[in-house]
């Protein structure tokens, strides 16, 4: 799962201003979008006809022809695209904390794992089929190795993409001259997000807040998994 992160606003061409949204709940307007994802789609169609990639066979044949296929794009050029786009459900807040759960969490959390004894790894899981029961089921550890990594991306790839002035390759520049210009316009910085008010530890039975005892490092850890005191 890759996820776009897009500024709220954006850098004039020359990068002399700052161009703000005019609509409170989103980026773009939708006439915009309607343009944007139709040249992308078709500028997509094009360098795969031209890479001979499309599978251009039964109803489709004719358009192998340069000729028709070209027609085709000048066609679906005047027509009008429809995009859909809505306020998420439950507001922003609810986005974060439904899209963290992917993009900051491990595949299985710590307190799921219930036993290894050297050969067999056992967790915990939710049987949805059954009335979302809890069981326990137990795999050999290299399986279980397996299935853990197949949550972990393949090297080049990110969780969370950036675009625009986010990018990694523009952020050092284009951010400071983003906040140049908005202190420019008079606009003040975004106040920085309260703390939270509870601990950020709790038990996931009772739900009650913890506090750190003694921290352990992966060899201790295993090393423990051996001590016949």
């Amino acid at each position: 799962m890759s996820i776009a992160s897009f500024p709220p606003a954006g850098l004039s061409p020359d990068h002399q201003r700052w161009i703000p949204t005019s609509h409170p709940l989103f980026l773009l307007p939708i006439p915009i979008l309607h343009t944007v994802f139709r040249k992308k789609f078709l500028a997509g169609l094009r360098q795969l006809c031209r890479k001979n990639l499309l599978n251009l066979r039964g109803p489709a044949a004719d358009f192998s022809d340069p000729a028709w296929f070209e027609q085709l794009m000048k066609k679906l050029e005047n027509k009008d695209w429809f995009v859909y786009a809505k306020p998420p459900f439950g507001g922003p807040e609810h986005v974060l904390r439904y899209l963290g759960r992917y993009t900051h969490r491990m595949a299985i959390s710590n307190h799921r794992l219930t036993a290894f004894d050297g050969k067999n790894v056992s967790f915990r899981w939710r049987d949805y089929a059954h009335g979302g029961k809890q069981r326990v089921m137990p795999l050999d550890a290299v399986e279980f190795l397996r299935r853990f990594f197949l949550h972990v991306l393949p090297r080049g790839f990110v969780r969370i993409r950036h675009y625009g002035l986010l990018s990694n390759r523009f952020r050092k520049q284009l951010l400071p001259l983003a906040r140049t210009l908005l202190a420019a316009q008079g606009r003040e910085p975004l106040p920085l997000p309260p703390l939270p008010s509870r601990d950020l530890w709790h038990c996931p039975r009772c739900n009650a807040p913890m506090r750190v005892v003694q921290r352990f490092t992966a060899a201790q850890l295993y090393f423990a998994g051996f001590d016949s005191s």
